[in-house]
């Protein structure tokens, strides 16, 4: 008797269209995973969504939004559960970076950054912990993960990057909290907290740290479609992960 295949699981992945999330979403897209995907500029989420379906995604559904603006995170979920009953994966890959000093650092700018390296993350988790929940009970086996792309400059201070590290040493802590209520019920998190790595959001510090240092994407690619392969019954609250020839606090 052939064994009934499981069926696809699901996962909304923000910040797809670029970088990281781009990458995760193509990894789970070869694994025949189906994707809500999630970014503010419709011609490079339309084009990362066609990427997507050629690598093997049979359901795509893209939200074009700025995960900043108050209302945007909850409509992200929204529309996700508008096609599922569940989802099997929360992937926070946007956000925003912006370096200087404290002395002359901006509330404005400290704003943006909290709004959607912070605010949007802890909004996208409260109102997706229902169909989390749900995915966990359909395949208690696999479990539902929250993936958060943190930063290592939110576990070691780094100079000019003092807001930034804030922002997302909470997303470490987000992590820590979630699995602290609901990881008994198969609801686990997992916070990646890399150094540079090489997209075009490190363009800006090429002068001093050479792309080919950086650590590929594909690399982060490997470390979420792990997490992703284990059972709830394993708990990583994070993953600090440094570039060759520094000493894991630096960026």
């Amino acid at each position: 008797m052939t064994p009934t295949p499981e069926p696809a699981r699901s996962a909304l992945v923000t910040g797809a269209s670029r970088g990281i999330g781009r990458g995760i979403a193509l990894g789970l897209a070869k694994r025949g995973w189906h994707l809500t995907l999630v970014a503010r500029d419709p011609a490079r989420l339309a084009a990362a969504a066609a990427e997507v379906r050629a690598a093997g995604a049979s359901h795509v559904d893209c939200v074009e939004a700025d995960l900043a603006a108050p209302d945007a995170p909850a409509a992200a979920v929204a529309a996700h559960a508008a096609r599922y009953d569940s989802m099997d994966a929360l992937v926070l890959a946007a956000g925003v970076g912006s370096a200087g000093p404290l002395d002359s650092f901006s509330a404005a700018r400290y704003d943006k950054q909290f709004a959607l390296n912070t605010r949007a993350p802890f909004v996208l988790v409260s109102q997706a912990l229902p169909l989390l929940r749900a995915a966990a009970r359909q395949r208690p086996s696999r479990g539902a993960r929250v993936i958060a792309l943190a930063s290592i400059a939110g576990v070691y201070a780094e100079p000019s990057l003092t807001v930034y590290g804030a922002t997302k040493a909470a997303l470490l802590a987000l992590c820590r909290g979630l699995n602290a209520e609901e990881s008994a019920a198969g609801v686990t998190a997992t916070a990646i907290a890399p150094g540079y790595v090489d997209t075009d959001m490190s363009a800006w510090v090429h002068d001093t740290v050479p792309p080919e240092t950086m650590i590929p994407v594909d690399d982060l690619v490997t470390a979420v479609t792990a997490l992703l392969d284990m059972s709830p019954r394993t708990v990583i609250n994070e993953i600090v992960i440094g570039r060759a020839g520094t000493r894991g606090q630096q960026a």
